[in-house]
């Protein structure tokens, strides 16, 4: 029996990259899936080749920086779907550079996205899963989420606001069963999610869908396990 099969799950930044390598591991799985990202025409890609491969999937555009766009793809999902199990927090930019560099617009265009709008999908999902009795609440972070170095101010803010969001969050949803957690990665060969293993290979980076297998993990666990927080490192990284 596939792992998610019966499961409903939102994943964002679900059109490329690692939200779509996650997307395609959960619909081979037995998820319905619902993709949410801005771009739709490469949405519906993602879905398609979930549907090519016998999964379940449908599209939802979603700008995570809107609030009435997060609030309408939970309350769209439970509509189309009757409920959320699995939400994972993908959506994201990257921006700035040295911080006596990085103009103000900047700064506020990445906090905006990356801490805002996780925080926004977070208190969309957590108060579905409260209302059905549990769930499972997945954000990608970063390893600039647990450290910091030149040039990454601006996105290691938002990464390290991400980590207090998701420890705050499963203290708070221990009590309903909501299980919160985060993945932080290393240097992520997003671009090549379609390419073939060789190509991932030669990009000395980690493959997105390593990212995909960790999220599933943390699907997996059994009714009382839960793991807050996974590094995924890239081999001979700098710890």
């Amino acid at each position: 029996m596939r792992r998610l099969t019966g499961k409903v799950a939102i994943v964002t930044g679900s059109s490329s990259g690692i939200g779509k390598a996650i997307a395609l591991r959960f619909g081979g799985e037995g998820a319905s899936v619902v993709i949410a990202a801005r771009n739709a025409e490469r949405s519906e890609e993602t879905a398609l080749a979930i549907r090519q491969k016998g999964g379940e999937a449908r599209v939802i555009q979603t700008d995570i920086a809107h609030e009435d766009q997060v609030d309408a793809l939970f309350e769209r999902t439970v509509q189309e779907c009757g409920r959320v199990d699995i939400a994972v927090h993908n959506a994201g930019i990257f921006g700035g550079s040295t911080i006596a560099e990085t103009p103000t617009k900047a700064f506020d265009e990445v906090i905006r996205v990356n801490l805002r709008g996780t925080f926004l999908c977070c208190r969309a999902a957590f108060k579905q899963m409260k209302k059905q009795g549990g769930g499972i609440i997945i954000n990608v972070s970063s390893v600039a989420g647990v450290q910091a170095w030149a040039g990454t101010g601006s996105y290691s803010a938002s990464k390290h606001g991400v980590m207090a969001l998701t420890r705050a969050l499963a203290d708070e949803g221990r009590p309903f069963h909501i299980k919160v957690s985060a993945i932080c990665p290393g240097a992520v060969a997003e671009d090549l999610v379609d390419a073939s293993e060789s190509e991932i290979a030669q990009s000395e980076k980690i493959s997105p869908f390593d990212i995909a297998e960790t999220a599933l993990y943390l699907c997996s666990l059994g009714r009382f396990a839960v793991v807050h927080e996974v590094v995924v490192n890239r081999l001979g990284a700098d710890w």
